[in-house]
């Protein structure tokens, strides 16, 4: 195991069971720990020799790890999924963003739309190389993870001893994977886009920029939901296997922050209402046959990377129009078929995809170069120059 040198960034201790894995995120203190349960977790509260808590320490807590308390505000971070990147950013964080899981899953490119606001994902260290070793948390020698350590043992081929050490020797995990909620390995409570931004803001302590974005988005959220017509289409999410594709991944529109601006919207999952397994929870590819006797009233096809409209007019609805089967959907001939985003989001994010998936359903409400939220004032909030 690597020994470290700790230095006044790193954290005095980070504690709790780690609900659904058995992993155990404390460590101990110089003087005595009390410990208390909280439902969620175990907590423990250090304390000093003399009896008496560290005042000065910054303390966090999110389900699964409980308590996180570090002897400052943290200062260099990266997270695994691109939806926490973009919840650290919108609280002003972007500089101290080293890394991200899978670069081409983070939808940075957002950001070039929001004046003084930009971030070039090529400089950051994509963690999965063939793999996510922890040579690489090592390099990196982040304040903190922002990662459920449940994700890195279930979904990244961890084991509880590789959480540990990386937890013992570099940084603590804080995280809760909240952008799905078909893993049966979650088992433990789930924090909506909003919960876990606050979260976020606790970490890196930007309560200020947390509440005026999380009150905006609420106001472009209402203002567009109030001018949804009476009838909303039930639509099928679809990540197709290849490219032009032949068959898709699917995708249900459950309660994980993936599927924000779809709630927001109100549309039906023409999946579920089929018994559609989510891909995510190891469902099947479906071919053209297979959506027909779906036959959803709109398709939103979800592609990672930066998309422009041409490349999907070109390889996806062109060639959807073309096939044989595919021309048959009633999505297909009624061009409601559109572009539906990414995977992760955050509140920034969540602002463009609403955008898109709203003129993409209701083109005859919204129209095409209609801006649905004010760039601008995004952007104020995130480079901090708003009014408190």
């Amino acid at each position: 195991m690597v020994e470290r040198t700790r230095t006044r960034r790193d954290y005095l201790l980070g504690t709790g069971a780690v609900v659904g894995s058995g992993l155990l995120a404390g460590c101990g203190g110089s003087g005595g720990d009390s410990t208390t349960s909280t439902g969620d977790a175990t907590t423990t509260t250090e304390t000093t020799e003399s009896g008496d808590a560290d005042d000065d320490a910054h303390t966090v807590s999110m389900a699964p790890v409980g308590d996180v308390t570090f002897e400052s505000v943290p200062e260099t971070w990266f997270p695994y999924t691109a939806d926490y990147a973009d919840m650290g950013v919108a609280l002003g964080q972007a500089e101290g963003l080293e890394a991200i899981g899978i670069r081409a899953r983070y939808a940075a490119y957002y950001y070039d739309e929001l004046p003084g606001v930009s971030l070039d994902t090529a400089d950051l260290t994509q963690l999965y190389q063939d793999g996510t070793g922890k040579e690489i948390f090592y390099s990196l020698d982040a304040d903190v993870h922002v990662v459920d350590p449940n994700f890195m043992v279930n979904r990244l081929q961890w084991n509880e001893g590789d959480v540990e050490e990386i937890r013992e020797n570099v940084a603590p995990f804080f995280g809760n994977t909240g952008f799905t909620q078909v893993y049966d390995w979650h088992d433990y409570r789930y924090y909506s886009l909003d919960e876990a931004f606050e979260k976020m803001a606790e970490l890196f302590d930007e309560r200020a920029r947390y509440e005026a974005l999380s009150a905006y988005r609420e106001t472009v959220v209402a203002d567009v939901t109030s001018r949804l017509p009476a009838e909303t289409p039930d639509i099928a999410l679809l990540y197709p296997a290849g490219i032009p594709p032949e068959s898709f991944y699917p995708y249900l529109i459950g309660d994980g922050t993936q599927s924000a601006q779809w709630r927001d919207l109100g549309v039906g999952d023409a999946l579920a209402q089929h018994d559609v397994t989510d891909a995510q929870a190891g469902g099947a590819t479906l071919d053209y046959e297979a959506l027909l006797d779906i036959d959803p009233d709109a398709i939103a096809v979800r592609i990672q990377g930066e998309i422009t409209d041409e490349y999907f007019e070109e390889n996806v609805v062109a060639h959807m129009e073309q096939h044989e089967v595919a021309s048959e959907l009633t999505a297909v001939q009624e061009g409601r078929v559109f572009y539906g985003g990414h995977t992760y989001q955050g509140p920034i994010i969540h602002l463009f995809h609403l955008e898109e998936a709203a003129k993409g359903l209701y083109p005859d409400v919204f129209d095409a170069d209609e801006r649905l939220f004010d760039r601008q004032r995004v952007a104020d909030i995130v480079t901090g120059a708003f009014d408190e």
